[in-house]
């Protein structure tokens, strides 16, 4: 099923003098707290993401992107920060930050942080100090304050409703005892929204920057990128589904204003400022929630963000036309401006690929949904620019959907008592070996439970038996990289389509390679000669089966 090339030709895109390592690097996402616990806790840690990258390196990514690590209450696992500028002791302390990028950068690995500057947690000095101030100090111009509404002002400032559920305001409690003014979440009370207006909000994060630069990061995932600026009048939103708001969708007032830009303008200017001193590029990748791919596009022009992760092939349901028109948009709009598409298939806040594509509730019957991930992973590996593979992908990992309601800590959960939208299910720390929980996760003799529950059915999927099953999801996802590497049709390049059969995708990448999916469940004609260079199952001499993706050079056979 796997004809296994060797890794030639085209240089690493980490290797020194290939040009700009981003524009079609394979990042691995490391969810910290779930990758390796190496102090027996329970909870992943940074001395964990440094042993796991030698088995990064083989699986041949060519960076990491790091949840974050930062001092934090961990009401939102991280993303409510204390401190922009340290690290939880529950991940380790800077010392073991160094070792994790000298060790990295040793193996040729980038190192991206996850950065957050739309809020940060309200146990953070500058919130402290925020509520400590009174009304119109300087203190509290850094947040979003405003009076209530109505005689007492019992109201909030507007309608905005929160993105984890309920209303985007908290009250706060006067000087005098009394009820205060009330304060802007897009998120969660314990993340209040910082206030871009304030000039200082944007010296403060580009110290930040440098912090992180000088200590050899390679860059940042921006979390909520599209975000940070509201509209200056705080007015009513008229969106209908303001009430029904869920993480998914964004206020228009509260998203996507014009000011924004200027931000990214200024974080690209540091950047290059440290790329001009060593010449290694610094990356900014930004997580961009717009409705359109010519809005995503605004983003990635050459003096603001490298680029920003499209979402669109992660929310397209699985059907050819569905697929093609997704890409069809993304290479024209966003690879017209001179950056690549960044693709993703899943990341800490979505269903896995192998039970969002089983097309039925419960962990996959059938296999469908392992085949279907399985071909989507090729598919997403052929397509020009860049792309982000979420820990536990590479292990073919199911969504865990029992977790009993008690163990659950998304705030989601906590907000609306709903599990519609949680995320815990595809957090669950990651098996390495055995054949029970804490299947090798965590790392002591007498270690702790791991933080969320690992099910039986882990076994399977654990790394120890990946790596030593040659059909496995793992060599699928190192064949595909290997090849990435050493054929220069992949990665950068021309996309063009084939005639194919309905329900079927095929295309040429550069001179001469085949990609092909077969979105349906019945064989139809390969659309090239000759065994396929890789395939994501057994593809019979002329054939491409149902939910099976082939890549075919003609010049190997």
């Amino acid at each position: 099923m796997l004809t296994t090339l060797a890794a030639a030709g085209r240089p690493s895109p980490t290797a020194p003098g290939s040009g700009s390592w981003w524009r079609d690097a394979v990042i691995y996402q490391v969810y910290v707290r779930s990758f390796l616990d190496s102090t027996g806790d329970g909870i992943g840690d940074l001395a964990g993401v440094r042993a796991g990258l030698p088995y990064l390196r083989k699986l041949g990514v060519d960076g990491i992107w790091l949840s974050p690590f930062y001092p934090s209450p961990q009401h939102d696992h991280g993303y409510d920060v204390a401190d922009y500028c340290g690290v939880d002791p529950l991940y380790g302390d800077l010392a073991e930050f160094d070792r994790l990028v000298a060790d990295a950068h040793r193996l040729g690995l980038k190192v991206l942080l996850d950065i957050v500057p739309n809020h940060c947690s309200s146990e953070h000095p500058w919130f402290r100090e925020a509520l400590a101030s009174p009304p119109g100090s300087p203190a509290r111009s850094r947040f979003h304050f405003a009076p209530g509404r109505g005689p007492d002002g019992a109201e909030p400032p507007n309608n905005w409703r929160a993105m984890f559920g309920g209303p985007a305001w908290s009250r706060t409690t006067a000087a005098d005892g009394g009820a205060g003014e009330w304060y802007l979440h897009l998120f969660t009370p314990e993340q209040p929204d910082l206030n871009w207006r304030d000039p200082r909000v944007g010296d403060d994060f580009e110290e930040v920057l440098r912090f992180w630069l000088d200590r050899g990061a390679d860059g940042f995932r921006i979390d909520v990128a599209a975000g940070l600026f509201k509209h200056p009048g705080l007015p009513d939103s008229d969106d209908p589904g303001a009430d029904e708001r869920t993480r998914d969708s964004v206020n228009p007032l509260a998203w996507n204003q014009p000011e924004v830009h200027g931000v990214w303008r200024r974080w690209r200017a540091v950047c290059e400022e440290y790329t001009a001193r060593d010449g290694h590029e610094r990356l900014l990748v930004g997580e961009v929630s717009v409705p359109t791919a010519r809005e995503h596009a605004d983003y990635v022009r050459a003096d603001e963000l490298h680029q920003a992760f499209f979402f669109d092939l992660l929310s397209a349901p699985w059907d050819a036309a569905a697929f093609r028109g997704v890409i069809d948009e993304a290479v024209r709009d966003i690879a017209g401006t001179g950056s690549t598409v960044t693709w993703v298939l899943n990341n800490h806040d979505q269903v896995r690929t192998v039970t969002r594509y089983a097309g039925e509730p419960g962990v996959e019957a059938s296999g469908l949904g392992s085949a279907r991930a399985r071909a989507a992973a090729l598919l997403m590996l052929a397509l020009p620019g860049a792309a982000y593979v979420y820990q536990g992908e590479e292990l073919g990992l199911p969504e865990v959907l029992d977790l009993p309601d008690e163990v659950l800590t998304d705030p989601i959960f906590r907000r609306t008592g709903s599990r519609k939208h949680i995320r815990d299910g595809c957090r669950v720390p990651l098996p390495w070996s055995g054949h029970a929980s804490p299947f090798g996760f965590s790392q002591g003799e007498a270690g702790a439970r791991p933080w969320l529950p690992q099910p039986e059915w882990f076994a399977a999927h654990a790394t120890d038996r990946a790596l030593a099953d040659t059909r496995s999801f793992w060599h699928l996802y190192r064949e595909g990289l290997q090849l990435r590497r050493c054929l220069p049709q992949l990665g950068e390049g021309t996309l063009r389509w084939l005639d194919a059969p309905p329900g079927v995708l095929a295309m040429t990448r550069g001179d001469g390679l085949v990609c092909a999916v077969n979105f349906g469940t019945e064989p139809v004609p390969a659309p090239a000669a000759g065994t396929p260079l890789l395939s994501s199952g057994p593809c019979p001499d002329g054939t491409l089966p149902g939910s099976t993706a082939a890549w075919w050079a003609a010049d190997h056979s």
